[in-house]
């Protein structure tokens, strides 16, 4: 798959990561379980691929009631769509760290009241 391509993801998924997917896979009917903005309905394609619903790095499980079949199309949507959130977040973490503030827009030291001069 072109999307594990320089991931460590797959070395993060529990050992029994192929007895899950075959146990959503069958769960969903091979159905994909993407809701379609357009209509609200499921997509109902052929599913062959298992995702996350809530991502591990936000806090979601490898639980099966976490995970959902997706076809193809809307999988790599879904991944490429976190993948470029996640770009853009670290992008503008980097862009403010190694900005450094005009002096004219620093706030200078204020003065302690309670000194007398």
């Amino acid at each position: 798959m072109p999307g594990w391509k320089g991931s460590n993801r797959r070395h993060e998924l529990p050992k029994d990561w192929p007895a899950i997917v075959i146990f959503v896979l069958r769960r969903d009917h091979h159905r994909c379980q993407h809701i379609r903005e357009d209509t609200g309905r499921k997509c109902g394609r052929h599913a062959n691929q298992v995702d996350h619903i809530i991502r591990p790095a936000d806090g979601g499980t490898d639980h099966p009631s976490n995970l959902q079949a997706l076809c193809e199309w809307h999988h790599q949507r879904k991944s490429s769509s976190e993948g470029g959130t996640a770009s853009a977040i670290a992008r503008r973490a980097r862009r403010d760290v190694a900005t450094p503030l005009h002096p004219g827009l620093i706030d200078p030291p204020r003065p302690d009241p309670a000194a007398p001069f």
